[in-house]
């Protein structure tokens, strides 16, 4: 490489990059992959760079871009719906890394929402109301005038609020909530268990294969929670992309990874990854202990 003072340059960057791709692709591979894209672009540029972490920042933003528009497609041919790898750490310890990497989000579901949203909006949502780079920068990546991808950045804000995955701000009451819905699933207390359920919870359960089971209603939720909570399970307590939630144990292997949306006090919708072969990938050396 010409300019050896770049490596230092972009190990620097690294960790808003990872950020930004995580952000826009919900998995911690993908986002490796697109930062490590990112760095092999850089390596072989031959042109002046005025500003580094601009360029680096546009080029992963053009990367996930692709990427998101080549799963969208896949998706639509082959129903395929998954739950974002969630990021994993014990209550009140978050790793330094994974909080880069977060960038301030709060909780699964918010990834959820992300999900739904078409490329160029969560781009535009991404760049603009997360990691305040102007429109005007944002503009080209889309291939759009900076007044359509204001547009494009408004739609998705207001998808994302009327979705509200937003949970309560005060973590420990979140986890008084959380600990109730298992203690309550445990002891097989239906009553106890719809009192912290929100009337139209939902739970997305993530189990594999090709589509996400949803299921809608305080009842029927409910009804499912008795088999997490069952006494053959251990029940980790766990922040799940810096919100209450837990990992799910049987015969001390991890099964499932649940995050709780709480919001006034009560669950609103829960997010459960069940994939063997996703977990096996997941960094679980927070609760594995």
């Amino acid at each position: 490489m010409r300019n050896p003072g770049l490596t230092a340059r972009f190990e620097a960057a690294r960790p808003h990059l990872r950020a930004v791709a995580y952000r826009m692709l919900g998995s911690v591979d993908d986002a490796d992959d697109a930062v490590q894209d990112a760095w092999l672009r850089l390596s072989r540029n031959d042109e002046h760079i005025d500003n580094v972490d601009a360029w680096l920042t546009t080029v992963v933003a053009r990367i996930c871009l692709n990427m998101l528009r080549a799963r969208r497609v896949r998706r639509e041919e082959e129903l395929v719906h998954k739950l974002p790898d969630p990021i994993i750490d014990l209550p009140g310890d978050v790793d330094p890394e994974h909080q880069a990497l977060l960038a301030d989000s709060v909780g699964l579901a918010l990834f959820v929402v992300l999900d739904t949203l078409p490329p160029d909006e969560r781009l535009a949502f991404v760049l603009h109301d997360v990691f305040a780079v102007p429109f005007d920068e944002i503009a080209p990546i889309v291939d759009r005038t900076p007044e359509a991808a204001r547009k494009l950045a408004s739609r998705a804000r207001r998808r994302i609020q009327q979705a509200r995955p937003q949970p309560d701000v005060e973590l420990a009451g979140q986890r008084d909530v959380v600990d109730a819905f298992f203690a309550a699933g445990r002891a097989g207390d239906f009553e106890r268990l719809i009192a912290v359920l929100h009337p139209d919870v939902v739970l997305r359960g993530d189990f594999g294969g090709d589509r996400m089971h949803v299921i809608s209603g305080a009842d029927a939720v409910a009804a499912q929670a008795k088999l997490y909570g069952g006494p053959d399970r251990e029940v980790r307590p766990a922040t799940i992309n810096g919100a209450a939630g837990a990992v799910i144990f049987l015969r001390n292997r991890p099964v499932s990874v649940m995050a709780f949306v709480v919001a006034d006090g009560k669950v609103t919708a829960i997010d459960a990854l069940a994939d063997p072969a996703r977990i096996a990938r997941l960094d679980l050396s927070a609760v594995a202990g």
